[in-house]
């Protein structure tokens, strides 16, 4: 009898677990607990920010998913979250468009703080922080016996591309909080163009560029929220495709700027444009064209900040290149590029005269005519003379008996 009371508690306790998971993805030995850290991931992309939740806990805390909104927007359907039970554990997605993030409440704060760029000069920099937060509704009543759940996340965007991903995470009871970054470096392309219209893109043919011929080159986004801006910090070139070269020539840097290089547009919308010429490494001296590759160090910058950014010429101090040289690998900054540039090289050559068979049997044949008339020529000559010559006088001695 003990024994049969035993196994129908198991089984009353099973079927109690079951009805409390309704059917969903979830195991009663791992997901019979209140939420943690790890039951938030955040995924910072450049259009939009993607929340996932553990729907387990939630579930085992008496909620539902209809009962979590976006910083306590429970009427609005828009901020709710949608179920996927198609994955284990069952999840609870929120989709936050970048380009609307404050509708639901959402939070975007820029702060900017000075520091090192790209090679290690120093300018101002901006980081983009979108924060908030998702919970469940407070009940109508003076006390409850269901815990209030609460999940933080933030998503920094550094505006000059830091490359470490870093997840923190911190947690309290029912309390998540989940903070990543994220990058804009996707979003932007470094693109060549034949002429000022920006329209076709340049067609480099197989013999090379010109020397001097003008280049036009634009930093470009694409599907970047309207509110950013692109603000170009430092172009160069490099002989290779490596934007860490030792060698390397400045098209511009903040108010430095190369004679050849003109900058039409820079912080003023989602492209920045300039214009170069065509110039060759003499490295390549011996080679019959030169490569040449284009670098770029972009900012992101909000529209009325970017004024701030630009730089104050005329007050800034040359920079130091050998102490710029090798800092982009622990400043982390992301760098666009285009190439090769392929120019020719002026190598001169003597004409080469290329001659077919009957060419080669007429030369022959005008030569051997030619020596015959003179052996022609000579031998008349000489049969001319032989004619022409007079009778000669006998010699002899003299004999002494005709006296």
């Amino acid at each position: 009898m003990e024994h049969i009371f035993v196994i129908f508690l198991m089984f009353s306790k099973a079927f109690s677990v079951g009805a409390q998971f309704n059917g969903y993805n979830c195991d009663a030995n791992f997901h019979s607990r209140f939420p943690a850290e790890r039951d938030i991931s955040v995924y910072c992309g450049v259009q939009t920010i993607t929340l996932k939740i553990n729907f387990c806990p939630v579930l085992f805390s008496g909620y539902t998913d209809t009962d979590l909104a976006l910083n306590g927007r429970h009427g609005d359907a828009h901020c709710r979250g949608f179920i996927n039970n198609n994955t284990f554990p069952t999840v609870v997605i929120f989709s936050i468009s970048l380009a609307t993030l404050e509708s639901c409440g959402n939070s975007l704060v820029v702060s900017t703080a000075q520091g090192p760029n790209a090679y290690g000069n120093l300018s101002l920099v901006q980081i983009g922080n979108i924060s908030g937060y998702i919970d469940t509704p407070d009940p109508p009543t003076i006390i409850s016996y269901l815990p209030g759940l609460l999940y933080k996340f933030s998503c920094s965007y550094p505006l000059e591309y830091l490359v470490n991903n870093t997840q923190l995470a911190s947690s309290s009871a029912a309390i998540s909080v989940k903070e990543s970054n994220g990058t804009f470096i996707s979003t932007l392309n470094l693109l060549l163009y034949n002429d000022s219209s920006y329209i076709q893109q340049l067609s480099i043919p197989m013999a090379g560029l010109t020397l001097k011929t003008r280049i036009f080159a634009a930093v470009k986004a694409t599907n970047l929220d309207r509110r950013w801006n692109i603000l170009m910090d430092y172009c160069y070139t490099t002989p290779s495709g490596n934007p860490n070269d030792d060698l390397r020539y400045d098209l511009f840097f903040s108010c430095e700027k190369d004679p050849q290089t003109t900058v039409f547009e820079n912080g003023k919308s989602q492209m920045g444009r300039f214009a170069f010429e065509v110039f060759r490494f003499v490295k390549h001296k011996n080679q019959k064209m030169s490569t040449v590759f284009l670098h770029c160090v972009t900012k992101l910058c909000r529209a009325d900040d970017c004024p701030m950014l630009m730089p104050i010429c005329g007050s800034r101090k040359r920079r130091d290149f050998s102490e710029g040289k090798g800092s982009n690998a622990a400043s982390g900054n992301a760098i666009l590029t285009a190439g090769p540039i392929i120019t020719r090289s002026a190598h001169l050559k003597a004409p080469v005269f290329h001659t077919n068979t009957m060419t080669i049997a007429l030369i022959s044949g005008m030569i051997i005519l030619g020596v015959m008339c003179l052996c022609f020529f000579i031998m008349s000559l000489t049969l001319l003379k032989g004619k022409s010559a007079p009778v000669g006088t006998l010699s002899g001695v003299r004999n002494l008996t005709f006296n």
